[in-house]
């Protein structure tokens, strides 16, 4: 039933007595499935449903009036956010519950009782940090609630106790559910693979068709979507994100490979062991978890910071207790401490930022590397896929020595649809737009980074890349009379150059349309604090200057090789600054390791994914510019929530030595307070 509807937005309800949590999650995963829906929410205890499209009315009406829950139950999500956002709700729930129904209704013996027996786990903490000779939060909780028992004040000992348990599940509800949504962001996303049949033909198949025992090859770029056992090749294999080993290494025939692990170099078949990709979600998950990557360096000074205050404000509680002789005031200023709100709202202010970044389609792999954005003075664009769009198109078939156009693209096609690069992608999309059908007609096929591809084709040797590669590594030649022909293409495409038998066989003129935000993005981001905006790429001279003027870069650089690019950022370190990479490609993989932080754009190489930091959807550069206003709001409000909590709490202890305040009232303000901030820390940065 439609609620209600605006353009663009549609409020439905699903007609059904109760939706359970995983027909929530079915609906929704079949809503984002459909063309032209942008997002989904659906809410599972009013059978509620909210949506928004680009495409026709009608197209919606119908994918709801067709669905069923049944049909799509292969729908459901192996791990979703939605049961434990429901747990949580219910503790927290139920832990106000209590608390208020102790208070109404349990005679003050009975509540006395009770909070004596709750405060044995907080003692045993305190009692285990002194014998592990470490003043740390822990000793400073229990000796606030002992001395709170000790001057019988059992309702102030509750309350202590009550705010820290809320405080420490609103920190693990964040904390579980960033990480669960980080390593869902982190997933895969492999939706086809090439199997070699037992003829030896190579197939291109959904993954969701592999079965346990097939062979499946990868090659150099490309990620491995199922765990499984080399049984022909060799490759180097990034396995960073399994192993955190920053060199490749090299797998054989015999050697096992895992999910989500990336071919370097090289290519190689593996027999399928494991369709489900051996839990790799859960393996992420333990890498999240362990990775220091999720520390930013603000946030690790301020948890350090915080340790180094409990002996302070132990210390201050003594001094004070000696010279007042009055444990009233040496209490109040135990019952604030710095540490809790310091230690509590840092940590979720990043973990609530990255959440809210895959809100815009963001994938941030860790807090440093937001806090690097903030910082960043320079930022360096890959062109191809990045300031142009992520799909250029084949403008023209320029054939030579007498070959057929048609021809000459079907080879082009045949050889390019094993590499996962933008080029590559527009020269299988013209030949499938031609009709022209292209069935493996070569033998082994080599890729050279940043030069191209080469085989053998009827015999004969085929090969095509960059001018470069194809006449001065390669020795190919120009037919006879027609080196004119060669020189009038136009320079504003890019150049595919195939050869044939050593002869220059056509040229595939590519056309990067410029992105139409891509001047905007650069205005923005530089009105958010970047000082230097640079372009690289392999493309000719005149082409780089036409996408630099139209785009307006402050600097742009030719002809580049990978390395070129790693240079570049370098050199901008030693004269200390601090520099974003984006790119899409494998050859862009140096530069985004060596940047502060690198860029990925979503549909690029898996290399490049997995290397980078951070990814972006292709679809809009924009969030390029969200990204940069998410960190900065962020560092904003880590500095705001350290200004806040050192001066609020210090303000509670000079109330309590002075008398105006007794610990009681300290304690509700400190802890109230503590929630108050982590709260806030919580809530997104940036307006809808």
């Amino acid at each position: 039933k439609i609620l209600h509807e605006s353009r663009g937005r549609m409020r439905v309800r699903v007609m059904v007595p109760r939706m359970t949590l995983d027909e929530a999650d079915i609906l929704e995963a079949f809503l984002k499935r459909q063309a032209g829906i942008e997002a989904v929410k659906v809410h599972e205890r009013t059978a509620g449903v909210i949506i928004r499209y680009k495409s026709d009315r009608a197209a919606v009406i119908d994918a709801l009036a067709d669905f069923d829950f049944e049909e799509n139950a292969s729908l459901l999500p192996a791990n979703s956010s939605r049961a434990l956002n429901r747990s949580y709700h219910e503790k927290l729930v139920t832990a106000v519950a209590v608390r208020v129904g102790k208070q109404l209704f349990l005679p003050t013996p009975v509540r006395t009782v009770i909070t004596v027996m709750q405060s044995v786990r907080y003692i045993v903490r305190a009692v285990r940090s002194v014998l592990r000779k470490r003043i740390e939060v822990a000793l400073l909780d229990g000796a606030a609630i002992v001395m709170a028992m000790i001057n019988r004040d059992f309702d102030t000992a509750s309350s202590i106790m009550f705010l820290l348990g809320i405080g420490d599940l609103l920190e693990e509800w964040t904390y579980r559910k960033s990480v669960a949504d980080l390593a869902d962001a982190m997933s895969l996303g492999v939706d086809k693979v090439w199997i070699r049949t037992a003829g030896g033909e190579e197939v291109l198949i959904p993954l969701s068709e592999v079965k346990v025992g097939d062979h499946i090859v990868i090659r150099h770029g490309s990620m491995i979507p199922l765990d499984g056992k080399v049984v022909e090749g060799e490759a180097f294999v990034n396995q960073a994100s399994m192993t955190g080993e920053s060199l490749p290494v090299l797998k054989k025939s015999g050697g096992y490979v895992y999910a989500g692990t990336v071919v370097e170099e090289g290519e190689c078949t593996i027999s399928v062991d494991k369709i489900s990709g051996g839990g790799r979600y859960d393996r992420i998950v333990k890498m999240i978890e362990d990775s220091e990557k999720l520390k930013s360096s603000t946030e690790a000074r301020a948890s350090h910071i915080a340790d180094h205050l409990v002996p302070y404000s132990l210390g201050g509680t003594l001094l004070v207790g000696l010279l007042t002789r009055n444990m009233t005031k040496a209490m109040a200023v135990l019952m604030v401490d710095y540490s809790c709100a310091l230690k509590l709202s840092m940590p979720l202010s990043v973990l609530s930022a990255m959440r809210e970044a895959m809100d815009h389609h963001i994938s941030v792999k860790g807090g440093r590397f937001m806090e690097a954005v903030a910082d960043a003075t320079d930022i360096v664009f890959d062109k191809t896929g990045t300031l142009t769009h992520a799909s250029p198109r084949v403008a023209m078939v320029i054939p030579f020595d007498k070959q057929d156009e048609n021809e000459m693209l079907r080879i082009a096609a045949c050889l390019e649809e094993h590499y996962p690069h933008s080029m590559a992608t527009a020269v299988v999309e013209e030949a499938a737009r031609r009709g022209l059908d292209h069935e493996e007609m070569h033998s082994h096929v080599n890729y050279i980074v940043a030069h191209g591809i080469s085989s053998t084709v009827d015999g004969k040797t085929a090969i095509i890349g960059s001018a470069h590669f194809v006449f001065e590594d390669e020795k190919c030649t120009i037919p006879r009379g027609q080196k004119r022909k060669l020189d009038a293409i136009p320079d504003c495409y890019s150049h595919l150059y195939l050869a044939i038998g050593g002869r220059l066989s056509a040229v595939i003129c590519i056309e990067d349309p410029l992105r139409e935000e891509a001047r905007d993005v650069l205005n923005g981001l530089r009105a958010l604090g970047i000082e230097r905006c640079v372009m690289m790429t392999g493309d000719n001279e005149k082409t780089a200057a036409r996408i630099a003027a139209e785009v307006g870069v402050d600097q742009y650089y030719s002809e580049v090789l990978p390395e070129d690019k790693a240079a570049y950022i370098e050199r901008a370190h030693k004269e200390g600054r601090k520099v974003i990479m984006v790119g899409d490609g494998v050859n862009d993989s140096p530069a985004l390791s060596a940047a502060d932080a690198g860029i990925a754009i979503s549909d690029g190489a898996a290399i490049a994914r997995e290397i980078a930091d951070i990814t972006i959807a292709a679809d809009d550069l924009r969030e390029l510019v969200t990204l940069k206003a998410l960190s900065n709001a962020l560092m904003t409000r880590i500095n705001s929530n350290y200004r806040f909590i050192m001066g609020f709490n210090s303000a509670l202890i000079a109330l309590g030595v002075f008398g105006v305040m007794t610990p009681a009232p300290t304690s509700l303000l400190h802890n109230t307070s503590t929630i108050a901030i982590g709260l806030k820390s919580m809530t997104n940065l940036l307006s809808e």
